[in-house]
């Protein structure tokens, strides 16, 4: 998080706070007249992101609430303008491990998916009430599934699911066994791309970066995390249209993750770091 230069006095804003890793580096690397506010959709997320940071005591606050909402939210903390701000999009390992959310297809769980469960709709819900044209849609756009068609398909006809096990089952009945990835489990994108929709992750993060860019000092920096090509195309694109307005991306392409830290934490080899500073 050392790109991010979060050392004056002033705000950070860690829009996906989750456990409060990234929270709790960039304040025990900025000065003490550094201030966090820290936002997630997650209440769990955040009690244990409260915990973490709790022997920062006064320099942090914490929101329930989206990043999509991130200027609403700055404005009702007093926050004019910060020295930092961080997305990051990924999700995070309690989630998936621990929520009994259905993230997850190693384990039989209630098929919900959403990121704040007490707001919105389910996936259960999502896939049985949506037509198998736009199940296909999201499982294309948001997943990159090629066999989208065969499984959206599949899962009007097994309908209703309930559980993770259930969509499970549509997708290996939908997708011909001699075309089940090496690496990966069968059912990964169509988890991600029905995650997504859930959440409205993409419509939350097109909507959220021009704002959040507004919110940047002179010299501050905005950083953002994905872990999708379609993700990272939406900051790609909207970090470029932002340079005829007084910013600048730190570099033309993203960082990623070397081998050490793949090896550390495998569910990191697909993310991409980009980088706006508004300038002074």
């Amino acid at each position: 998080m050392f790109l991010l230069r979060p050392h004056d006095a002033g705000w950070i804003i860690d829009g996906t706070v989750g456990m409060g890793g990234h929270a709790e580096a960039m304040l025990s690397a900025a000065g003490d007249d550094i201030r966090l506010l820290g936002l997630d959709r997650d209440p769990e997320a955040l009690r244990r992101a409260g915990a973490r940071l709790a022997p920062f005591a006064d320099r942090v606050r914490l929101a329930h609430a989206s990043f999509r909402d991130v200027a609403d939210v700055a404005q009702a903390h007093g926050v004019r303008a910060a020295r930092a701000i961080l997305l990051d999009l990924g999700v995070s390992s309690y989630q998936i491990d621990d929520s009994g959310r259905g993230f997850t297809f190693q384990d039989d769980q209630p098929l919900d998916m959403r990121l704040d469960p007490g707001a919105g709709e389910p996936a259960a819900a999502l896939l049985n009430r949506l037509p198998e044209q736009e199940l296909a849609r999201i499982l294309f756009e948001y997943g990159e599934e090629i066999h989208a068609r065969r499984i959206a398909r599949e899962i009007v006809r097994r309908r209703p699911l309930a559980t993770t096990g259930d969509l499970v089952a549509a997708v290996r009945a939908a997708v011909p066994r001699k075309a089940w990835p090496r690496r990966l489990h069968v059912a990964t994108k169509t988890f991600q791309a029905v995650r997504m929709a859930v959440n409205d992750e993409t419509g939350a993060l097109r909507h959220a970066l021009p704002h959040a860019a507004a919110l940047l000092d002179s010299g501050a920096r905005l950083g953002v995390i994905s872990f999708h090509s379609g993700e990272d195309r939406i900051v790609k694109q909207t970090f470029r249209s932002l340079r005829s307005s007084g910013y600048a991306e730190l570099e033309p392409s993203p960082l990623t993750p070397g081998a050490d830290e793949v090896r550390a934490n495998p569910r990191a080899r697909s993310a991409k770091l980009r980088v706006l500073e508004r300038l002074s």
